[in-house]
């Protein structure tokens, strides 16, 4: 399995035989609530690739219906016939934007996809949805990727541990977010580390991070939580008291890495 950082959340996921796009934002803005006033992200540097130039893609994971996992104007540019797996909320939207195959995934809802089985995750209570991350397993090589892009509920841990284990990769936030009235909407360093403690994977690889410029009213609001750097320190430090080698991978836009090759370490 190999991953290619694409920007923010979107991702390119490659098994031996397929292809998979991750919560992709490739063209214009990113608008909440159809206000840019309130708040809209815009990508520093074009992305590495537009919905016209991507490898050919045999599916498209969806975790959440906001526009930052489940961007319309990109949607709208990629093939309706790819199938879609998502979350009910962005299941929602991938049909109002006429994907032909559509299939909305309740928690811990298994899927076999050619060589990739995909499982949907428990994730963050937004609101009164609780949306979805996503256990990814390449089945040829048994190498698993364990995708949260909020927050990884304690609730959750235990199965994953159970069922899915060893989990060699955790793609989740390392740098967090804190929101008014909502507190800790992305996780920062300190809850990282705790998922990083309980799944004890070969490697972690951030998400969430984005070469991004914030706009609008609500983008003054929100708070960040730690630091890159931070995380590093408390890593270092757990596998110093543990004696693991757990590593820190930080691909560029455009970079991919091999999944399959920790797997092996």
């Amino acid at each position: 399995m190999k991953l290619t950082r694409l920007d923010l959340n979107s991702w390119l996921i490659q098994t031996q035989r397929q292809t998979f796009l991750l919560d992709p934002w490739l063209v214009d803005p990113l608008v909440f609530f159809g206000l840019p006033w309130f708040l809209r992200l815009e990508h520093r540097q074009p992305p590495p690739f537009t919905p016209e130039t991507l490898p050919r893609i045999d599916g498209i994971l969806l975790s959440q219906g906001q526009p930052d996992h489940c961007h319309p104007p990109t949607l709208r540019r990629l093939d309706k016939q790819i199938p879609v797996l998502a979350s009910p909320t962005a299941a929602r939207v991938a049909r109002g934007l006429g994907f032909t195959t559509v299939q909305a995934l309740d928690p811990w809802q298994g899927v076999q996809w050619g060589d990739l089985r995909i499982t949907a995750v428990p994730g963050a209570p937004l609101g009164p949805v609780r949306e979805l991350g996503f256990l990814l397993e390449e089945t040829s090589s048994q190498t698993r990727l364990y995708y949260e892009p909020h927050l990884s509920q304690p609730d959750v841990r235990p199965r994953l541990q159970q069922e899915f284990s060893p989990i060699h990769t955790l793609l989740i936030p390392v740098v967090g977010q804190i929101f008014p009235l909502l507190g800790e909407v992305i996780m920062g360093p300190e809850r990282a580390l705790q998922v990083v403690a309980a799944l004890r994977p070969q490697q972690v690889i951030p998400t969430a991070m984005g070469e991004v410029n914030y706009q609008g009213w609500f983008a003054a609001q929100i708070r960040p939580l730690g630091s890159l750097e931070e995380f590093r320190e408390k890593l270092g430090s757990l596998n110093a008291a543990t004696g693991r080698s757990i590593r820190l991978c930080c691909p560029a836009p455009g970079e991919t890495v091999s999944l399959s090759v920790a797997a092996k370490a």
